[in-house]
């Protein structure tokens, strides 16, 4: 992760990502001294800090934001929880904590003036003139939905504790043979030359039926049916209890009006800015415009600003991070020029090239929002009396379609589901939100038991009975005999593909020229050349560009072609061992070794914080926070 890390940090956007994400270095900590029930609201204890519910589901939600952005599909929180993020966001509070700790035990401090210089004169905020960027600023802050205020403590904290890493990385040394080596390791190159197996080459016979009948009882495993579960389920969530809730139309008007700014729509502006390094060099750009002889953005362009540095967008005057330059964004008409605007960073020249003038809302506009909204929030206040409500009954030996009559909640009988939430005719069987959550815990419990409640995402729970349990069954083989017969088709075609593939190996070690051996493997040979080690080639996947190089000059193999339908026969040509580094290369190496070995010192570093500082986890409220509440008991 640190090196996608620094790969991505070259440009001075990159570079605020990787300061603000610096701490989360993938340090993956085994605690042991694990407890429970400190108190309800924190999920962990670093010394006398404590990590709030609030902060782990914000960090939380952030490690499934930056997947998503990754991948563009949005994460479920079971999907999240199988990737451990939840892990990785509380391993990267603990370690903010941890060396937070230190720096106040050490009594490291940044003041308000010295935090503002910083931003002014860090060459990360810079734009194309060297100087700093305004725009790309405010830019960047919208990106990272952050305030002002937010992004100045995070930067504070930031940088207290950059100057501990830095105290720790100063005095690395790299010797000059660890750089040579690694030079050596990955510049070396190799000349290939491949044939793919044309697949027809191999022929499978139809078996017999005695051979079917053979597969299928040295096989029976592949073909049982999954374990079914008959279990009754009683739902509580929010939704479940919006429908009882009753709001009058003095309610509704009450909620209305005070959360109108919610419901209106603010008017926005599309604005573009001008950064200047004082205000007299403002004025006398505004000058040159107003008389004609420039134009808004070839001045924008002798200040080094682009065109997409210049267009701010269409925002809302909240969204303007500088009060100064928003006030008077939004007090000018349509395409006049504001005079210089000392903003607290920077001076401007701004104009709205585009005004919507928003809208206010009415009350009859938005009153089924208003409805939707109010009871969801009066929801949220009776889930717990409701929960009370269903243990009481639970405990009187109800039964849970009895509770979920009296509280009007939703019950599910699920005559059979599998693990996957399947019934036996391939539809879902409990349609809830996260229901693999509650699953988790229904294929762990006994007919019989009385289990705790699954607490889902949103203030959900689930209760449920375990009725029966159908067991694995074994497919009768009259059922399963075309799977059979397809199983025993794959299986020997791959046996035959690998067959021929080592013969012709075998005839590539002992001499034959390639071009022979690829006419009989029944494809064009193909040659791969200057290859080098961790890549993957046309035609040659990474695991054989791996098997290449444990290879001779000469030597021979055969790996899987990446559908595995086939099977390439590969050899090595030839071996350029790497040439000298040059300084630049050295250099980078050099750099890259010195981070690693930087890296290792301040995990042992966060390691030894650990030991010191005594961190717990509460393992029930971390559960809980996430909604893998059954996981954890």
């Amino acid at each position: 992760m640190l090196d996608a890390m620094r790969r991505g940090a070259q440009g001075w956007v990159a570079k605020l990502l990787f300061a603000l994400l610096i701490v989360s270095f993938g340090i993956f900590w085994n605690v042991s001294d694990v407890f429970r029930g400190y108190g309800r609201g924190a999920v962990a204890k670093v010394g006398d800090s404590e990590i709030t519910v609030t902060d782990f589901q914000r960090a939380f939600q952030n490690q499934i934001r930056g997947i998503t952005l990754e991948g563009g599909e949005r994460l479920t929180t079971e999907q999240a929880l199988m990737l451990r993020l939840d892990r990785q966001a509380l391993d990267q509070l603990i370690a903010q904590a941890a060396v937070q700790t230190h720096a106040d035990r050490l009594g490291l401090s940044l003041s308000d003036e010295t935090l503002a210089e910083g931003v002014r004169n860090d060459p990360n905020f810079a734009g194309p003139d060297g100087k700093f960027s305004t725009l790309g600023f405010d830019g960047l802050l919208r990106q990272l939905n952050l305030t002002e205020h937010g992004f100045l403590a995070l930067r504070r904290g930031d940088e207290v504790r950059g100057q501990i890493f830095d105290a720790l990385s100063s005095a690395v040394a790299v010797p000059k043979p660890m750089v040579e080596d690694l030079h050596a390791y990955r510049e070396e190159a190799r000349t290939i030359e491949l044939v793919q197996i044309d697949r027809n080459k191999v022929s499978v016979a139809d078996p017999d039926e005695a051979k079917l009948q053979e597969t299928y009882e040295a096989n029976k495993a592949s073909f049982m049916t999954p374990e079914y579960r008959k279990v009754a389920v009683l739902v509580l969530s929010t939704d479940t209890l919006k429908s009882e809730i009753t709001l009058s139309d003095d309610e509704l008007k009450t909620y209305y009006n005070d959360h109108k700014s919610t419901y209106d729509k603010p008017e926005r502006r599309r604005l573009q800015q001008i950064a200047f390094k004082d205000k007299a060099a403002a004025a006398a750009a505004r000058a040159e415009i107003v008389a004609g002889r420039k134009n808004f953005l070839d001045v924008a362009k002798e200040q080094g600003a682009t065109e997409s540095d210049v267009n701010l967008g269409l925002l809302s005057k909240d969204k303007l991070i500088d009060p100064k330059i928003a006030d008077a964004a939004f007090a000018l008409e349509r395409d006049v020029l504001s005079e210089p605007v000392e903003g607290r960073f920077a001076t401007v020249l701004v104009r709205a090239v585009e005004i919507d003038p928003g809208k206010e809302s009415t009350f009859d506009e938005v009153k089924d929002q208003v409805r939707d909204k109010l009871a969801g929030e009066r929801a949220e206040a009776l889930i717990q009396e409701r929960y009370d409500l269903v243990e009481e009954g639970r405990n009187a030996g109800k039964t849970l379609k009895e509770i979920g009559e009296e509280q009007k909640l939703r019950f599910i009988d699920v005559e059979a589901v599998d693990r996957d939430n399947h019934t036996p005719d391939g539809k879902t069987a409990i349609d809830i939100q996260d229901a693999a959550i509650a699953l988790k815990q229904i294929f762990a419990t006994g007919v019989g038991m009385q289990p705790d409640a699954v607490d889902l995402p949103g203030s959900a729970h689930v209760w449920f009975d375990v009725l029966s349990v159908t067991e694995p069954q074994q497919k009768p083989f009259e059922q399963v005999k075309d799977e059979v017969k397809a199983s025993y088709i794959d299986k020997e075609t791959a046996r035959l593909l690998n067959e021929l593939a080592q013969k012709l190996v075998d005839r590539l070690k002992g001499g034959e020229v390639f071009a022979k051996v690829a006419e009989d493997a029944g494809g064009k040979p193909e040659m791969l050349e200057s290859v080098k080690r961790n890549t993957s080639q046309p035609g040659l996947s990474q695991e054989g560009v791996t098997q290449a190089f444990a290879l001779e000059k000469g030597g021979a193999a055969y790996t899987d072609t990446s559908d595995r339908q086939s099977r390439v026969v590969f050899q090595v040509q030839d071996i350029t061992p790497a040439a000298a580094a040059s300084k630049q290369e050295a250099d980078k190496l050099t750099k890259e070794l010195a981070s690693q070995i930087g890296n290792d010192d301040l995990m042992a570093y966060i390691n030894a914080l650990k030991a010191d500082l005594s961190v717990h986890i509460n393992e029930a409220e971390l559960a809980r926070a996430t909604g893998a509440a059954a996981e954890s008991e």
